[in-house]
């Protein structure tokens, strides 16, 4: 597997090939190839900041020597009218990056502001915030990244990485015990270094798990707190706890209140608005 930095890499070089195909042709029909320029990223609405850092490898990428300032990193709050950074480089380095550059940190920002909401809330108590899988295509690697620069906790980056056994799964193999017997001996035989999580659905699926052991982690999806309760107590902290299902900003406290060792949300991703930033020529 790839490490980030060349997760990064592969990511942006596709991501300008995409939008920049055979040619910006806007640019090169109208400005000199030797042109230089000056650019700031101009906050437009109040939130937490993400993304300053890929912006930097992005105008790196396409040029070398260009001089970026940061005035503002990652996981700042940001307020109307602030200046992030300001980048010196050509002209044509400037507006083949501008949409890349938007695009990402508009984005990440809307994640990593509304991650701050969800783990505001859990200030206080042990419960950690997780992602999950629901994100973007080609793209996971940033929302996650904008998740842990919003305070929240990285889940499975993708299928190979953790063995999940979630409802289907289940339901396919003919049972829990049967799903999880077969999941451990594939980690044994394989000798993967691979955590294995199942999913129960209610308070006897979690009995079950207990008979059998050869867990990490137990999901409890779509539980009360109540219920949650009921089977924290029965778990006796032998297994990882993560909450799942119908968890939102006005209940997340309640939540936490149980002492579940992780509430997960696809919401802090895929309900995430972008927020308003701009990257603005400045006259030299």
């Amino acid at each position: 597997m790839m490490n980030y930095e060349e997760q990064l890499h592969t990511l942006i070089k596709n991501a300008l090939a995409e939008d920049i195909g055979d040619g910006d042709h806007s640019t090169l029909s109208s400005i000199d190839a030797q042109a230089k320029g000056k650019a700031v990223l101009k906050i437009k609405e109040a939130g937490v900041l993400a993304g300053v850092t890929v912006a930097e490898k992005i105008f790196y990428y396409m040029q070398p020597d260009v001089i970026f300032t940061a005035f503002k990193k990652d996981g700042d709050t940001m307020k109307y009218g602030e200046i992030a950074f300001e980048v010196e480089a050509r002209v044509h380095t400037i507006l083949q990056c501008e949409r890349l550059v938007l695009n990402t940190m508009q984005r990440m920002s809307g994640i990593a502001t509304l991650t701050r909401l969800y783990t505001d809330k859990l200030q206080g108590y042990t419960t950690q915030l997780l992602d999950t899988r629901k994100t973007t295509p080609n793209f996971r690697l940033l929302e996650k990244e904008a998740v842990r620069i919003g305070g929240g906790v990285n889940h499975r980056f993708g299928l190979y990485d953790m063995i999940m056994l979630k409802d289907n799964h289940i339901d396919y193999c003919g049972g829990i015990k049967k799903a999880i017997d077969k999941a451990y001996d594939y980690v044994q035989k394989h000798n993967k270094q691979l955590k294995i999580e199942v999913e129960t659905r209610t308070i006897d699926d979690v009995k079950e798990v207990m008979n059998t052991g050869k867990v990490d982690r137990i999901m409890l999806d779509n539980f009360t707190p109540e219920k949650i309760s009921e089977a924290l107590k029965i778990i006796n902290r032998k297994y990882e706890t993560e909450a799942s299902g119908g968890i939102n900003l006005s209940n997340i406290e309640t939540y936490a209140a149980t002492g579940v060792d992780y509430i997960s949300s696809g919401a802090v991703i895929h309900q995430a608005r972008s927020l308003d930033l701009s990257l603005k020529a400045v006259l030299i």
